[in-house]
């Protein structure tokens, strides 16, 4: 608020006394002044605020004889947004916001020069287009005036294509003849309390109104004044009907009795049935028209309580709202003119705009001439048909009526994917960013992207000058744009004047790197080591954009290494990436730490690993790994070279075989790459399941199950310290998916970088063995042996054979009904069986035929691509073909192809495919392949669209949810949606398990492997059991139970609704840790019974109990006396060697590692002969004896 005023002698003289007077009121006593609202008082405020400067001016012109002085007082009161509302534009509102009522349709006067037409669709009011104009309204050009709209007046209303079903559903809520809400009063006044309570949230308010509008809709009668009711019928795209007897002329009642309205309107006919003989069955489908007029009429009838029943906010947006009797002209600038030569070229909206207004101006001089009624409503649907057009084009229907010409109306500018918000706003072109053609390369980091050197140069990041860089800034700038690595440019930062920016194409380089000072900018090329974005699209989950390290590299593409293709489901055959440069150092934190490859190597949908080894690094490691992989020491040494860094030391460990020639394996290559030497801490601990795992052959009887890596496969992986005891790598074992896999160990024990360099190493490991050994596919791999083509056909003619019996007994109604199958669907089903029967029993045939070297076969079995049936179709047989769940149905007349008989049933004429790919399909065959192989293409292409609209809408519903500091999902509006996220507060990425926080066998044997020792007694299972309670108590005391409504102290265990609270999870996890424990001491008592021994799972007596190491030393020290004084007895030699003395002494306390008090018993009697005192007596558990790990 700006306040000019001017005071002078004479003026001030006259002010004061009133202005004083207006003090003295203020002054007064506030129990005589009413109280104000607040935001009166804060007006108040600011007018009090005014007139005590007025006064200040006063007294000082009064006071003083300065001249007269031009004073402003400026009111910098911040003001605030608290909500915005969307809603319904008023007639008044369109006219207010208009400058100018559009009233001619042409465009340029050609007597003035092509000038856009006064009052005209392009007036110059309404804004500019081009670049050299200025506005009319605002005096500005195209960069600063944003345009100012019209409007057109219509001179008779018109219905809104976007409120046509809404309007439908008013209409049928209220009667067509008094406009009152179709509900009896005892009603109204129950939803009208409903509607009116506070805080009623918008999905219960939706709720009501559709219980108002199906309650309403079977009314047929105004309970108000009487009238009848019928249904609301859509006839077209934009016209209403009111079937007002259709209840009547529908009812099949002998004894249905007409309405009086109905009465009335047959009555209307008589005359016209003495002339029409079949008058009565047109009668019958008559209607009446709902013109716009019409509901116009009758939405201003109703009333402010039957709007909010409509579910309207009345003193915001009422019913005749939803038509059209002013139409907004938007301004020129939306809607630009293309010049060409001597012309232009219009926007549709433009044109359609002009349409509308020349529309207008029919209706309007048909209505003062008087025109035929029937032309009148000719022109007004053709008015209606050319707004809804405007509005949007894409309705059904309203090209059938005239309008052939493709338009974008304003729906089609803002919705889809090109359109305003996805196309301009939400999705916008970017600066510093990249895309070309991805290439593998296995010699880079799983976190590095190599970036062509013309991608480099192109692209900058700002790198301030400090006394670290500066040296390195300045020969950048020497280099300039053109030699890499460079800098396009440099910004001055002065701090009296804002930052200026240098070019370095042109000008004295040198100069300018001798000028760059500690604070400047500069802009330089990408270099190794700087943090980038890549992307895939599409981007269906979160891992689609990651952050990687540029390396500059020559030549065209992006490469980066294979391992990192999975979340980006990227292939090498022409696919494309992008790269963003993140441009400051916050944006270049935030990729390091959230969005890093390293930080990302499991997924967030179950926490599998998704970065990992693939295909060819897959394939290596198995043959690698195979039982007869045997190196020399020479041959050992260049292969463990090429995995690993040129600064790293390396360990040779000793050879697995040692005569006649030192030889090592395959599987301690991958020990050495799991820990290269003794000082890495790097400890691998594993069991898993590889590929090709089949049970071991079975014990003889007696004996104990063997165990599983005696699978005669090598197909089960034990992993000991790092060091690979037996089993392959495999898919299982080094591929993505599966938590048991070594990466997925490491990183969990040892850490994302741990897991980076050791896919590193087998990157570039598996890359350099493969090329070395040489991997490929011939027609060779796939050659039947006459062994296997013999056995195949006989398959094929026992499976025919069985085929035809069923067919026969079929035909003869012999055939056995399965349970709830027709006879066709047991044939069937019957057919079905036998051949994919055969199709597996060739398949198994050809496999066992197969070199274990063959390469489809070991490609199959190392799971890095295909599997045993593909190799199992090129060489055997393709099989049956099975579309739409079932084998292929007769299309031709009751067969398959003309190539049959007609109701023939025959494996070959119903889609079974006898020959391989090796010998070649006939053309049925190929005809059925090619079947199935086109429905799987239909059905790729149809899913990928249904699952990616789905996403969409899902991830745009949901992108507002996010998880608050105390653990609950809220909206962004702070709507609770979830209390604890996930209802556990379990991240899927950090689950070790399946489903489970923690795997804890996996960690138990950790934890033993890495703390072996056998000089340490072991635990009895009750000091297990102890020893757990014992530390799991301190954390027990955490999660103590407390009442929800009192919070007093209640039982650990008591699991009801009163007692379960927030911390239920961390007391389950509490539970699975001492159900795993108590599992490992049931284990062992199992196993100390099978030798013969008290399980001692429950806490024994005294006696019963293992010596401590005191006790142990004290009788070993008694036993050797004892030694001792028989020897003397038997006048033997004494033994006084100090070391035979100390060695006897070690060679006793060890066999006493079990030594109980009851066996202590018995040496009594010989220690008394000896006369020897000094036996230890037993003493309490409780009191004295402290067992190893527990406190008194």
């Amino acid at each position: 608020m700006n306040m000019h005023t001017t005071t002078s002698n004479e003026s001030s003289h006259r002010a004061l006394p009133l202005i004083r007077s207006r003090l003295k009121q203020r002054d007064r006593p506030s129990h005589s002044r009413q109280t104000l609202h607040p935001n009166l008082r804060r007006h108040a405020a600011k007018r009090v605020l005014l007139l005590y400067t007025a006064v200040k001016m006063a007294t000082m012109t009064e006071t003083s004889a300065i001249a007269p002085v031009k004073h402003q007082v400026i009111d910098k009161l911040p003001k605030r947004f608290k909500n915005l509302k969307f809603g319904i534009q008023s007639n008044q509102d369109i006219v207010n916001q208009g400058v100018l009522e559009v009233t001619d349709r042409s465009m340029y006067d050609v007597d003035k020069g092509r000038e856009p037409t006064q009052n005209g669709v392009l007036d110059k009011r309404l804004g500019t287009s081009s670049k050299t104009g200025v506005c009319a309204t605002c005096n500005e050009k195209l960069a600063d005036c944003i345009g100012h709209f019209g409007h057109v007046r219509l001179p008779l209303p018109a219905f809104h294509i976007g409120y046509i079903k809404f309007t439908i559903t008013i209409l049928q809520n209220i009667c067509k003849d008094c406009s009152r809400v179709l509900l009896v009063e005892q009603e109204r006044r129950a939803y009208l309390r409903e509607l009116r309570r506070p805080n009623i949230d918008n999905m219960k308010r939706v709720a009501i109104c559709k219980k108002i509008n199906d309650q309403c809709r079977k009314t047929k009668q105004c309970p108000y004044c009487g009238a009848v009711n019928g249904q609301i019928r859509k006839v077209g795209a934009l016209k209403l009907v009111h079937d007002k007897f259709v209840a009547y002329n529908k009812s099949t009642s002998a004894n249905k009795k007409p309405p009086p309205s109905k009465i009335e309107f047959d009555n209307s006919f008589v005359e016209a049935r003495k002339h029409v003989n079949d008058l009565d069955k047109h009668l019958r489908k008559a209607f009446e028209d709902l013109n716009p007029l019409r509901v116009l009429n009758l939405f201003k009838q109703i009333t402010p309580d039957d709007c909010e029943l409509l579910g309207l906010n009345p003193s915001e947006g009422r019913p005749e709202m939803f038509l059209w009797q002013y139409l907004p002209a938007p301004p020129v600038c939306i809607r630009p003119s293309v010049a060409q030569e001597g012309a232009s070229n219009e926007d549709d909206i433009t044109t359609r705009l002009g349409d509308i207004v020349f529309a207008c101006g029919l209706i309007r001089a048909a209505l003062q001439k008087g025109t035929a009624l029937q032309t009148i409503m000719e022109q007004w649907e053709f008015l209606q048909l050319q707004i809804a057009v405007y509005v949007n084009s894409d309705v059904p229907g309203l090209r059938d009526n005239g309008v052939t010409k493709t338009m974008r109306g304003f729906c089609q500018r803002l919705k889809g994917k090109q359109g305003r918000f996805r196309g301009n706003l939400s999705g916008k072109r970017v600066d510093f960013s990249g895309r070309t053609v991805i290439s593998p390369d296995p010699n880079l980091a799983v976190n590095e992207v190599a970036v062509p050197m013309l991608v480099a140069k192109n692209l900058t990041y700002p790198e301030r000058a400090h006394r670290d860089n500066i040296a390195k800034l300045r020969q950048c700038i020497i280099n300039g744009p053109t030699t890499w690595p460079g800098a396009q440019a440099i910004l001055k930062v002065d701090g009296d004047h804002p930052p200026f920016r240098v070019s370095l194409r042109f000008g004295d380089k040198e100069a300018a790197a001798k000028e760059l000072r500690i604070g400047d900018i500069v802009e330089r090329h990408l270099e190794d080591g700087d943090i980038v974005l890549f992307n895939r699209q599409p981007s269906l989950h979160k891992l689609s954009i990651m952050s990687h390290l540029v390396k500059v590299r020559p030549w065209r593409t992006f490469r980066l290494n294979e391992c990192a293709c999975g979340p980006y489901n990227a292939d090498f055959d022409g696919d494309e990436m992008n790269l963003h440069v993140p441009q400051t150092e916050e944006a270049r934190a935030e990729a390091v730490t959230l969005m890093s490859v390293k930080h990302n190597l499991a997924t967030p949908k179950n926490g599998e690993p998704i970065i990992a080894a693939t295909q060819d690094f897959i394939t290596a490691s198995y043959l690698l790994s195979s039982k007869d992989m045997f190196f020399d020491r020479r041959t050992f040494t260049y292969i463990v070279m090429q995995m690993m860094d040129g600064d790293m030391h390396i360990g040779l460990p000793p050879p697995a075989i040692l005569a006649p020639k030192r030889l090592w394996t395959g599987k301690q290559i991958f020990s050495m790459l799991m820990r290269p030497n003794k000082s890495s801490p790097i400890k691998v601990n594993l069991d898993a399941k590889c590929k090709q795992y089949v049970d071991p052959p079975a014990a003889p009887p007696g004996h104990r199950k063997r165990a599983p890596d005696m699978c005669p496969n090598d197909g089960w992986l034990v992993v000991r310290n790092s060091e690979v005891m037996c089993g392959r790598m495999d898919k299982s074992t080094v591929g993505a998916g599966q938590k048991d896999s070594v990466f997925y160990v490491i990183l969990r024990d040892y850490g994302a970088d741990a897991a980076v360099t050791a896919m590193n190493r087998l990157a570039k490991l598996c890359a350099r063995v493969l090329t070395n050994r040489g991997f490929s596919i011939g027609i060779g791999d796939v050659f039947p042996t006459t062994a296997l083509t013999i056995a195949k056909e006989k398959l094929f003619v026992d499976a025919y054979a069985d085929s035809d019996d069923f067919i026969k007994q079929f035909n003869e109604n012999r055939l056995q009904k399965a349970t709830g199958c027709s006879m066709e669907e047991t044939l069937e089903a019957k057919i079905s069986g036998v051949l994919n029967k055969v199709r597996q029993n060739a398949g198994e045939l050809c496999i066992k035929s197969l070199s274990r070297n063959n390469a489809p076969l070991v490609m199959a079995s190392s799971g890095s691509k295909g599997s045993t049936i593909n190799v199992a179709q090129m060489i055997a047989a393709v099989g049956q073909q099975i579309i739409a769940g079932s084998r292929v149905a007769d299309g031709f007349q009751d067969r398959t192809l003309p190539h049959f008989h007609k109701n023939t049933r025959h494996a070959s004429a119903k889609g079974f495919v006898r020959n391989s790919f090796y010998t070649g399909l006939v053309p049925t065959e190929f005809l059925f392949h090619a079947i199935s192989g086109r429905e799987g293409l239909v059905d790729t292409a149809v899913k990928t669209a249904e699952t990616g609209y789905m996403s969409r809408r899902l991830m745009k519903s949901l992108e507002d949810l996010s998880t608050k500091y105390d653990d609950t999902v809220r909206t962004s509006g702070d709507g609770v949606v979830q209390f604890q996220f996930g209802a556990d507060k379990l991240d899927p990425v950090d689950m070790e398990g399946k489903a489970v926080p923690v795997s804890f066998e996996r960690t138990f044997s950790h934890a033993e492997n890495l703390t072996w020792s056998n000089s340490d007694r072991a635990l009895l299972p009750f000091e297990i059991l102890a020893l757990c309670d014992t530390m799991l108590k301190k954390e027990r005391d955490r999660y103590r139970r407390r009442g929800l409504l009192h919070g007093e102290p209640l039982q650990y265990n008591d699991t009801t609704d009163y007692g379960v609270d927030e911390n239920e999870g961390g007391r389950k996890f509490l539970e699975t840790i001492h159900q795993h424990v108590r599992s490992l001491a049931e284990r062992f008592a199992r196993f100390r019974v099978a030798g013969g021994l008290d399980g001692m799972l429950t806490t024994p007596d005294t006696w019963s109990l293992p010596l401590t190491s005191n006790e142990r030393e004290v009788l070993a020290t008694l036993i050797f006396d004892v030694e001792q004084a028989k020897a003397k007895q038997l006048a033997r030699r004494n033994i006084s060697d100090n070391n035979r003395q100390t060695r006897k002494l070690a060679q006793i306390k060890s066999e006493m590692t079990e030594f109980t008090y009851e066996d202590l018993l018995k040496l009594k009697p010989v220690l008394e002969e000896l006369d020897f005192k000094g036996l230890p007596k037993p003493r309490p558990l409780s009191k004295s004896r402290n067992l190893q790990g527990f406190p008194n």
